[in-house]
């Protein structure tokens, strides 16, 4: 399989007058046009990971990185220019919540538009018919209509496939997905999946699925990166997940909440120093 993306020894560090917080700490992986997942506790260093691969820490954060290759183009030391080309035409990136990410001011149809035109030397009326396939890609029922509409006038679940399509309009070839289900109910979390994962095995796309469920990723994903403290603690096939070695990856596991058989107290994950010198 192909590199799409490689990464070599990623840190992070975010410092002030009174500490340094080291956010994400020398993680490796690579990946082709699969759908990676990367899971752990809140503070992992997951959203930070994905942030840092568009370029988008900004002071006081600080990102050093070995080697940063996309596509065969080296990020780590790419221009401001060729970066902007990149983002969002090439590696696009859904933020977990709609409402901080759409512009309220705006109708949907322009924003998606706008995103579609900044990336492609198209005319409105191209940008408008685009716009209407990518809300229709994206299995919204009335696509004229929510065109029209503005972000407060649709629900939660629809507010995520309008940044689905605003993300996928330029087509690009990695989409990195933050928790794009977390704030959903269950039965519109399975549809917006589906839809992700059709519209990612037809556009021949790479995704990086962040969340923290570990069910939920090993249901949907190819491959799993397990991240502790801004460490990767392992890289499982999500098949074979249940078959984890790491204490970790077992520990969050088994605090998972089973519906039937003997109701028991659930687990407390027990860490251990350890983990962050010994990685496997």
């Amino acid at each position: 399989m192909r590199h799409l993306l490689e990464i070599e020894d990623l840190n992070v560090t975010f410092r002030s007058r009174k500490q340094t917080i080291r956010a994400v700490r020398g993680i490796s992986f690579s990946m082709g046009r699969e759908k990676l997942g990367i899971v752990g506790e809140s503070g992992s260093g997951k959203s930070v990971t994905g942030r840092s691969i568009l370029g988008l820490i900004r002071p006081p954060g600080e990102v050093r990185v070995r080697q940063l290759i996309f596509d065969g183009i080296d990020l780590k030391d790419a221009s401001d220019a060729t970066l902007r080309k990149i983002r969002g035409r090439r590696i696009s990136m859904v933020m977990q919540d709609p409402k901080y990410s759409l512009n309220p001011v705006m109708t949907v149809g322009r924003q998606i538009g706008e995103a579609y035109r900044i990336h492609r030397r198209v005319t409105r009326s191209e940008a408008r018919s685009k716009t209407l396939e990518m809300l229709t890609a994206v299995r919204i029922r009335d696509p004229d209509r929510v065109y029209s509409a503005y972000p407060h006038e649709v629900s939660g679940g629809m507010g995520q496939r309008i940044m689905l399509a605003m993300m996928l309009v330029p087509d690009p070839d990695l989409m990195i997905a933050d928790e794009p289900t977390s704030a959903l109910d269950v039965t519109v979390q399975l549809h917006l999946l589906a839809i992700l994962d059709d519209l990612v095995t037809e556009r021949g796309m790479g995704l990086i699925f962040i969340s923290h469920d570990l069910e939920l990723v090993a249901s949907f994903c190819d491959r799993v990166v397990i991240m502790y403290a801004g460490q990767v603690m392992e890289v499982c096939d999500a098949k074979k997940l249940d078959q984890a070695r790491h204490p970790y990856t077992r520990g969050l596991m088994n605090c998972l909440p089973r519906i039937g058989g003997e109701r028991t107290e659930l687990p407390v994950l027990k860490r251990d120093a350890a983990w962050l010198e010994n990685v496997s």
